[in-house]
């Protein structure tokens, strides 16, 4: 593709030249422009001034009272497990001390002569009567027959001889040993096994017998049950805690619900069941936290806590209280729900208040804004009436006294520039009289190719814009004649080579001339480059296709139709048909298809004739309409034949004359 080599002319350095839209950048409002209504800022800021406030104070003291109340839950929560975990350490302690008590007297009395003696069992069934926390008793001798006891409706005596069985065989020495509480499976109860030895022997550190009790685990039961009927889910719902008794191995062994317990379900999923595990050796009592995973899928936020119940040297239970944190601080979520609740009802009223009290500074504005608008539009006559003592109303006035000198304004500048369009016109038709003036065959050549220029431009569909550059341009697309030597110029005769090549110069004499012009730059594509062809042959820069402007396009066909058509001192003028032959032989080499298939167009309805041409009468632009409303540009009436140019920002705009 080949470059055009036209200067650029800077925009700054574009004068206006005359034409209603000089003033379109003064008054030209952006159609994409996205506009917010005042009464929505207004609106908006009572909003953020009135609720942001209690919104955020609102949810500082509801945070506030979470935290607070978190640890406030948390406090009784450690203090709760840590009193079940005496309770549970001093029921221990009590049937600790009875056993071991009953084998310090043995010892005392004699040993294993007194533990063989009659009347043990009599005294074994009366101790278990005293005492229904206690379900069996046992003197197991090492050697000898063992005396027993035992409440036969809770246990049977299988049950109390396999649980005999399994703590003497932990007997190594001194020191009392406990089995993990388990069911009872005759009587359904839970019972902790507790044995203490006997010692004698002739140095007393032999094991003689050993004192064996079965203890009811039904009071470590009342300990964690809440005064209620509702299961541990219904607790957990109704926000409170829920407690319940581990082993070693973290399997329930007391549990509000006696299920949980009696199937010995581990609790090891919990954390706080974990956490008790890894520390509970260590740590008396402790709050953990932690997150559950309910069956609906959800996730609970729990508050958990635990202590450590030391009912032997070597043996510790668990006490564990597991709370909802949401359900807990149920009272925080209805505050927060009241907040917003609030909110929305003084956001009611602010709206409400808001909407009254806003209308009336914003309908003022909002029609100030419109009357604006309208102005910037075109539309000058537009006033504005606003009755108010405020600002509003000195605004008022001032606008409206601002709207009289602009419309008086723009009025005086319509009549300069329809002055500067008739001087503009008169100067480019006397500058081509001038030029065709030189040669008595070519007078009136620059008007004609002018004017068959406008009717294939219509014909092709082009803007009134564009129809308007190509008008000027094919005026002067000759212009550059002036430096053509006379003796070239006149020449009756055909032109040899060398003068040929000094014809061949007055594009660029032309576009030398005009481009000094500013306002000139959109008239020079028709001037500078009607000869070159659509094969590239021809001149001055051998452009070809579409590096040729339409512009150049059109003003070519039509110059060489009115040659063709008219007396030239070398020949005679060609027959319409003849001519139109000849440049439909040349459509592809030198001219382009769609202009040529235009002008014949135009031949065929008679609207060109050799040396003729009849335009038809093109509307008139809606902003030039509104100018001429007023009563100074009335005073001009426009014919058919003038034209109006006008100039918006850098580039030249043709508007056609009104209709």
């Amino acid at each position: 593709m080949k470059i055009i080599n036209l200067p650029q002319i800077p925009s700054e350095k574009i004068v206006p030249i005359f034409g209603r839209d000089l003033l379109a950048p003064w008054f030209k409002v952006s159609e994409h422009t996205m506009r917010i209504r005042l009464i929505y800022i207004v609106l908006g800021t009572l909003l953020v001034v009135g609720l942001l406030p209690l919104g955020l104070a609102g949810w500082s003291l509801s945070g506030r009272s979470a935290k607070e109340l978190r640890a406030i839950e948390g406090r009784y929560q450690a203090q709760l497990v840590q009193d079940k975990a005496r309770q549970i350490e001093l029921y221990g302690q009590r049937y600790r001390d009875v056993v071991s008590g009953l084998a310090r007297a043995f010892e005392l009395a004699g040993g294993e002569s007194v533990i063989l003696g009659d009347g043990a069992d009599a005294r074994l069934q009366k101790t278990l009567q005293d005492d229904p926390n206690m379900i069996a008793l046992s003197i197991e001798p090492v050697s000898g027959k063992p005396h027993r006891a035992f409440q036969p409706d809770v246990i049977k005596l299988q049950e109390v001889e396999e649980r005999i069985a399994e703590v003497l065989s932990k007997i190594s020495g001194r020191g009392l040993v406990f089995s993990r509480p388990q069911v009872i499976h005759s009587g359904q109860e839970m019972g902790m096994t507790i044995a203490a030895p006997v010692m004698g022997g002739e140095n007393g550190e032999q094991v003689i017998a050993a004192i064996v009790a079965i203890i009811s685990f039904q009071e470590v039961f009342k300990s964690v049950q809440q005064p209620t009927s509702k299961s541990e889910q219904e607790l957990l719902d109704a926000g409170l805690p829920v407690i319940f008794v581990i082993d070693h191995d973290g399997r329930a062994v007391a549990h509000p619900d006696q299920r949980v317990a009696f199937s010995e379900k581990p609790m090891t999923h919990l954390k706080v069941v974990q956490d008790w595990l890894e520390e509970g050796t260590k740590t008396a009592a402790a709050l953990a936290p932690f997150t559950v995973l309910r069956d609906d899928g959800e996730k609970a936020e729990m508050l958990g806590s635990y202590a450590t119940a030391q009912l032997g040297d070597n043996y510790i239970l668990g006490v564990i209280a597991i709370q909802d944190e949401g359900a807990a601080l149920v009272s925080v979520s209805d505050m927060r729900r009241q907040v917003f609740i609030i909110s929305l009802v003084a956001a009611f009223f602010v709206i409400l208040i808001g909407v009254v009290s806003a209308k009336g500074l914003t309908s003022p504005v909002q029609a100030l804004s419109e009357v604006a608008g309208k102005i910037a539009s075109g539309d000058f006559t537009q006033r504005i009436s606003v009755k108010s003592r405020t600002e509003l109303g000195a605004l008022s006035d001032s606008f409206n006294v601002m709207a009289e000198k602009v419309e008086r304004y723009i009025a005086d500048i319509q009549r300069a520039a329809d002055e500067n369009r008739q001087l503009f016109l008169g100067t480019v038709k006397s500058l081509a009289a001038a030029i065709d003036g030189k040669d008595p065959y070519t007078r009136g050549h620059s008007e004609r190719v002018s004017r068959f220029s406008v009717a294939i431009a219509e014909r092709l569909g082009v803007s009134d814009e564009e129809v308007e550059k190509i008008r000027i341009s094919a005026l002067l697309h000759d212009v550059g004649k002036i430096g053509i030597d006379d003796k070239i110029l006149k020449k009756p005769a055909a032109l040899t080579p060398e003068e040929f090549e000094v014809m061949k110069q007055h594009p660029q004499k032309g576009y030398k001339i005009m481009s000094h012009i500013p306002g000139m730059r959109d008239f020079l594509p028709g001037m500078y480059m009607h000869h070159e062809m659509m094969d590239g042959r021809g001149y001055p820069q051998g452009l070809s296709d579409d590096d040729i402007p339409m512009m150049a396009r059109i003003v070519s066909v039509a110059d060489t139709f009115d040659a063709m058509t008219t007396d030239r001192p070398y020949s005679r003028a060609l027959k319409l048909d003849e001519a139109l032959k000849l440049i439909r032989d040349l459509v592809g080499t030198r001219y382009d298809s769609r202009v040529v298939e235009a002008l014949e167009a135009a031949c065929e309805e008679g609207q060109i004739r050799a040396g003729s041409v009849k335009l038809t009468r093109r509307p008139q632009n809606s902003t030039t309409a509104q100018a001429q409303t007023q009563p100074q540009a009335q005073s001009q009436p426009q014919t058919q034949s003038q034209t109006r140019i006008t100039l918006q920002q850098s580039n030249i705009n043709v508007v056609p004359p009104a209709p």
